[in-house]
């Protein structure tokens, strides 16, 4: 069982010697200083207001408050015009109405202007709550999980370290932080195609997405200011904002590079640092990997320049303090990424120690201070080691991995991208022997429904026939993104006049990133992406041959390999993603359009796709979202995979593929 220690009291050390440019530790008073500022993720237009420097949250004008009243009235009047005359039907009106009640409460939690909002103060986190603060239970009550509106505390002052945790503590963690990443990437989503829809614009919609969530208290270990590794962060694990980094306690300053205890909330009145952000902002940098050479923050102008000397003092002073005592440091790192939402990534590499540190003249001829740390050994492979990894076999990959790819395409050229199949365990090369399928294929009494399409000459509007299918909203953000989880999304298909390139044709589209089957000792067939998948974008279908329920009783007599889609419609992973109930106390997931239940199978022992070789995972990053276009049969829809999470490169993509048989006690694919 993982255990909360306090961390060591720093009283207990004798006074360390006084430092060059600083007075000693017995009455030393640290000023309110300027952050080493990193650059923080690319401005949009809409971000006009100044960003406030050593502060853990995002300037309270940005967040949702901001937006005017009419924003939200307006929204709903255009709804209502739209149902006019449209869909007279029961459902329709339920559908409709369902979707006002979601525009009233996005209007009421967030249109209320800052200065006239009621402050409720936090409740006192549980004291056995393992220093991280869990997303709220939704079998507990509305009332009790949400409050109206919280009053934002500061970060605690109390340094503790997690130790002895068990894998069931480790599994425990993780899902803490998923669900939080969830929710915070799918409130971002929503913002995003709001403000497009709306204005046709971009927002800083990670900005609103992590203030709407701290006035919520769903920002993580604020009751505990946690040394070493955080509980459910696992080296590797990337983020596209920098805010994100707060709502999960990685790094708590939202610009500032060194996150650290200041010296007036300390012990013993000295700082000490938790963590840094190497993003390339300081030109005295040298990033070695493994070895780190870390300039201090200060002396610079507003571009990036330095100008005056640096001081010990502040997070200066606080990483001095560290090496001092021995306290290990948080490293994560920032770079310019193609594909990632922000254009940025930044990546959790991992617990380094401060060995060294001296005053130097720098490249510009002023002094800064300089540390120099070394990464702690015995942990997983650096992300950004990974992510370099991955970019060169994204190009060469013969060149880094001469053994090993028995096929650098078992598509045959049916995807859009190749798919590799590595094997560098044994001479299994199974997946080469099936036929691949880009689709799954349906009998064709499945085709006999009436399907009728939009008329839509350009791209298709919310007043589309094809959205009012989805509840009179589209499915997706103008970049593809799944905004929620549907129990079946209709897309624009064959029967549809619209184009190629519309907004609602987004899982015909086929794959996009570059996949690879790959031989694992853990699961056996696995596979991974060699790009980043960003949370709620499309990788694939699944993909087989679709058998009746009397043909499946058949085929499974005969041993074949049968996958029952009822199973990933019992797991309802696709109401995960999207799921606004810890923001709002009385959210009601998507029900419409709804879907009977799947009596169907489908056939992969003959013809089957690269969907079919991922693991099992009953927390997995992937989910399965039915999807119908090109027929309008309820009871056969293709099976598309969205991610559920940021999914970094070489990582292993994982489905719930439900309960497991009751003969054979498996999970997956099984001849």
């Amino acid at each position: 069982m993982a255990s909360v220690v306090p961390f060591l009291d720093l009283n207990l050390f004798p006074d360390p010697p006084a430092a060059t440019g600083a007075t000693s530790s017995a009455g030393l008073l640290i000023p309110k200083l300027e952050p080493k500022v990193e650059p923080l993720d690319e401005p949009t237009p809409a971000q006009t207001q100044p960003h406030q420097p050593n502060s853990s949250s995002p300037n309270p004008r940005l967040c949702f408050n901001s937006l005017p009243d009419s924003f939200f009235s307006e929204l709903n009047s255009n709804s209502a015009d739209s149902v006019q005359g449209t869909d007279n039907s029961p459902d329709g009106k339920n559908v409709y109405s369902e979707f006002h009640r979601i525009s009233e409460l996005f209007r009421t939690a967030f249109a209320k202007p800052m200065q006239k909002q009621e402050r409720v103060e936090v409740a006192v986190p549980d004291p056995d709550s393992k220093a991280i603060v869990p997303v709220p239970d939704e079998n507990t009550t509305s009332a009790a999980v949400v409050p109206a509106r919280r009053k934002c505390k500061p970060r605690s002052s109390e340094l503790v370290r997690v130790m002895n945790m068990g894998a069931d503590d480790h599994r425990y963690f993780r899902d803490v932080v998923r669900k939080t990443r969830m929710v915070y990437n799918s409130l971002r989503v929503f913002a995003v195609a709001e403000e497009e829809k709306r204005f046709g614009r971009r927002c800083r919609a990670d900005l609103k997405a992590a203030a709407v969530m701290k006035e919520r208290g769903l920002w993580l270990n604020r009751d505990r200011r946690i040394v070493g590794s955080i509980p459910g962060v696992f080296v590797g694990d990337l983020f596209f904002f920098r805010m994100e980094l707060c709502v999960v306690g990685l790094h708590g300053q939202a610009q500032a590079g060194i996150d650290y205890l200041g010296a007036t909330h300390s012990s013993n009145g000295e700082p000490i640092a938790t963590s840094i952000i190497v993003s390339g902002g300081y030109e005295d940098d040298d990033d070695q990997g493994d070895v780190l050479i870390y300039t201090g923050h200060g002396g610079q102008d507003k571009n990036s320049r330095q100008c005056v000397h640096q001081k010990l003092e502040g997070g200066n002073l606080a990483l001095e303090r560290s090496m001092h005592y021995g306290i290990e440091v948080r490293v994560i790192r920032g770079f310019k990424y193609q594909g990632s939402a922000s254009g940025k990534v930044y990546v959790y590499d991992g617990l380094y120690r401060v060995i060294d540190s001296w005053f130097d003249v720098g490249k510009s001829g002023f002094g800064v201070y300089k540390y120099k740390l070394i990464r702690i050994e015995n942990q997983p492979l650096m992300g950004s080691v990974t992510l370099k990894f991955a970019l060169t076999l994204r190009t060469t990959p013969l060149s880094v991995r001469p053994l090993g790819y028995a096929s650098l395409d078992i598509s045959m050229k049916k995807e859009n991208i190749p798919v590799f199949l590595f094997n560098d365990i044994d001479a299994n090369h199974e997946p080469m022997y099936y036929q691949y399928i880009v689709t799954a294929i349906f009998p064709p009494f499945a085709y006999h429904e009436e399907n009728k399409g939009c008329d839509c000459v350009a791209g298709c509007m919310d007043d589309c026939p094809c959205a009012r299918k989805n509840g009179g909203e589209f499915a997706y953000d103008q970049n593809g993104i799944l905004v929620r989880g549907k129990p079946v999304i209709f897309e624009c298909g064959t029967h549809c006049r619209c184009l190629a390139s519309c907004r609602n044709r987004v899982s015909q589209k086929g794959v996009r990133n570059r996949l690879e089957v790959f031989r694992s000792n853990e699961t056996g067939w696995g596979v991974r992406s060699l790009d980043l998948i960003q949370a709620g974008a499309f990788i694939c279908e699944y993909a087989g041959v679709v058998l009746t329920k009397e043909q499946a009783q058949i085929f499974a007599m005969n041993g074949d390999s049968l996958v029952y889609p009822s199973r990933f419609a019992e797991t309802e992973r696709w109401a995960e993603w999207g799921d606004l109930s810890p923001i709002f106390t009385d959210y009601v997931r998507p029900a419409y359009p709804s879907i009977p239940s799947l009596g169907f199978a489908m056939d992969v022992s003959r013809m089957r796709n690269v969907a079919c070789y991922m693991s099992h995972s009953s927390s997995p990053n992937v989910m399965v979202q039915f999807v119908l276009y090109d027929h309008n049969n309820l009871l056969y829809p293709h099976l598309m995979l969205f991610a559920m999470e940021n999914i970094p490169p070489l990582r292993e993509l994982s489905l719930d593929y439900g309960m497991a048989d009751e003969w054979t006690g498996k999970l997956r694919i099984c001849a």
